[in-house]
């Protein structure tokens, strides 16, 4: 399970060395800011959302969220690293700019076990493969067996190059011995209207942005990257449990600051942000948008487990020779 990959994940401060660490004050003095490296409307639109509702309430000032988009999520993980590390500039950023970012872009202006002093692990979008709903594609048996006919003879559609659902179709097709077809689109609406018009055989993309879809029957989903069921789409089953135990993957959200921040303001955030997520109302909302709980690591988990996924999807984009768009 997943939560376990990230309680078991190797120890070790991420701080810079000889880092001077922020000094703690009155904090918090003044409005928070929480940038967040995507557009809203997403799975970390959903997240943020009461998050930042039950950190105002904690805390009695307000949180305000400053997207700031680019680049999958770089640009606005690159801003956070250069704050001062106050406690007055928080950073929520996930899979993409943390563990893929760095085997794409070899000059990033950031360090992912450098720049940021690790808060919490806020929460989880597995992904989702589906095809039309009336398709001839009943089942991932049917889906293995069509890519098989020849190279490239289906394709599938993501919410662009170097993006979670992107990679885990490539380690899908690795782990199944088929070549397919990436098509990239500027977000999941493409991605599934593509499917829906017939102009792409599938995609692969999150649970949450396709789960309405899959319920009402425009889409099939044929699996998901999960390690169990998930409750927003209960009868789609694991890609684990049809033969691809390796093909376990999920877009993680977790909230940082740059480093160097006061461990007490960290550990004051880290309690907040897990009782701000903890409500039947918020975990419930979360589960029906196709988002699972990970767990309530500490700092050096979340390091740990960070720096294992870097190298985890930097050998996907090395042995498939993935390039930047």
């Amino acid at each position: 399970m997943l939560r376990r990959m990230l309680l078991t994940a190797a120890a070790g401060s991420l701080a810079a060395p000889g880092l001077l660490r922020a000094q703690a004050g009155p904090w918090p003095s003044r409005p928070v800011r929480i940038i967040v490296p995507y557009a809203p409307g997403g799975a970390s639109d959903i997240i943020v959302r009461p998050l930042t509702e039950g950190l105002e309430k904690a805390f009695g000032k307000p949180f305000l969220v400053d997207n700031r988009t680019g680049a999958g999520g770089s640009v606005g993980t690159a801003a956070g690293a250069m704050e001062k590390p106050d406690g007055h500039t928080l950073l929520v950023s996930n899979t993409g700019p943390l563990a893929i970012a760095p085997a794409l872009f070899p000059n990033l202006a950031y360090d992912p076990a450098k720049s940021f002093a690790w808060v919490a692990m806020l929460a989880g979008a597995p992904i989702a493969c589906a095809v039309r709903g009336d398709g001839p594609i009943r089942s991932m048996q049917d889906y293995v067996a069509a890519a098989r006919a020849k190279p490239e003879a289906v394709s599938f559609g993501s919410s662009g190059v170097g993006t979670l659902g992107h990679l885990t179709g490539v380690l899908f097709g690795m782990e199944a011995g088929v070549q397919m077809l990436h098509v990239p689109f500027r977000g999941a609406a493409e991605a599934q209207q593509a499917v829906l018009s017939g102009n792409t055989e599938s995609l692969w993309d999150t649970v949450g942005a396709n789960a309405a879809a899959i319920r009402a029957g425009g889409l099939r989903g044929l699996g998901i990257s999960a390690q169990g069921r998930i409750a927003a789409v209960p009868g789609v089953p694991t890609l684990a449990e049809q033969g691809f135990p390796r093909v376990v993957a999920t877009n993680w959200f977790l909230l940082a600051a740059p480093a160097g921040l006061d461990p007490e303001i960290a550990a004051k955030l880290r309690l907040a942000v897990q009782e701000a997520l903890a409500g039947a109302v918020v975990k419930e909302r979360l589960e029906a948008a196709g988002i699972v709980s990970l767990g309530t690591p500490g700092a050096a988990e979340i390091g740990g487990f960070v720096a294992q996924e870097a190298e985890r999807w930097g050998k996907v984009v090395r042995s498939a020779g993935i390039k930047p768009a």
